[in-house]
């Protein structure tokens, strides 16, 4: 037996219990925001339930006690543990010509895109700093695609066409090409599209998009992506962490020579920054 695979009766009470779930909590997103523009970028309008959610998850998340930490990081395991089993049940199926059987299985993968997944620690929720992006996967190649498929037809880069709702969805499919395939090479980029859509697409999560930035390097110090910058701008202006936006603006300096203009504004910042008495202006919060 796959170790990775979990026994048939636990697959079953895996498939039960999410099952239960998907039917409770399912719900449409479509239409729940309109795009508005900020002075730091696109922001989203949402409803007051989807605002209220949004304020309740950018909570500070705190740890209740290590009783906590152990149940959050059985959840995200089980998560991604009964997608896995419900993906290969459905491409046994697939392979042995079980028609009806795989369509239940693709109706219930399906489904799983309904369900909201909080991300109660970020520590548990956001893989380790320890992953490396080593070898070519076709699998995870396909979902980094449909990923960045996604971002498009959500209006990434157009904000007349922004959907909230396809956003949503494209980042579920980067986290999972992440949680699937840690060794992809390209976990690095699926996180900093996850920073991206955290920044700019969903309300209160600067804290959480930071993180997705900084894993984008360092699992890949030479990421083609400005992740650094990215960061080091929200820690600056979103989050006010002057210190370490300074921090990140030398990093830009020194790692993403290849964009000349985010190189001349980080270094104008350390300049603005560091302007009186050679520390920054402003304090951490």
């Amino acid at each position: 037996m796959n170790p990775n695979v979990p026994s048939h009766r636990n697959v079953f009470v895996l498939l039960l219990a999410v099952s239960l779930v998907a039917g409770l909590t399912a719900c449409n997103v479509d239409g729940l925001a309109r795009l508005k523009r900020g002075p730091d970028g696109p922001r989203a309008s949402m409803s007051d339930a989807a605002q209220a959610a949004a304020a309740d998850e950018s909570l500070d998340m705190k740890i209740v006690g290590a009783k906590e930490v152990d149940l959050v990081e059985q959840v995200v395991a089980h998560r991604a543990m009964y997608h896995r089993a419900l993906e290969e049940l459905r491409h046994y199926y697939e392979e042995h010509g079980y028609a009806t059987k795989e369509r239940w299985a693709a109706f219930e993968l399906g489904g799983l895109k309904n369900v909201r997944a909080f991300s109660y620690l970020l520590d548990a929720e956001i893989p380790s700093y320890e992953l490396r992006p080593t070898d070519r996967i076709k699998e995870a190649d396909a979902l980094y695609d449909e990923g960045i498929a996604l971002m498009k037809r959500g209006g990434h880069g157009v904000p007349a066409l922004y959907r909230q709702d396809l956003m949503v969805e494209a980042l579920k499919v980067f986290k999972g090409l992440i949680e699937r395939y840690p060794t992809s090479d390209k976990i690095d980029d699926a996180a900093f599209y996850c920073g991206e859509i955290s920044k700019e697409y969903l309300p209160g999560q600067e804290t959480i998009a930071v993180k997705w930035y900084e894993r984008s390097w360092t699992w890949n110090p030479a990421t083609e992506h400005p992740a650094r910058f990215q960061a080091a701008v929200v820690y600056d202006y979103r989050l006010h962490d002057r210190d370490r936006a300074l921090e990140l603006y030398h990093a830009v300096v020194g790692h993403e020579e290849q964009n000349k203009s985010n190189v001349r504004f980080a270094a104008r910042r350390i300049h603005e920054l560091t302007s009186r008495n050679g520390s920054p202006r402003s304090t951490s919060r």
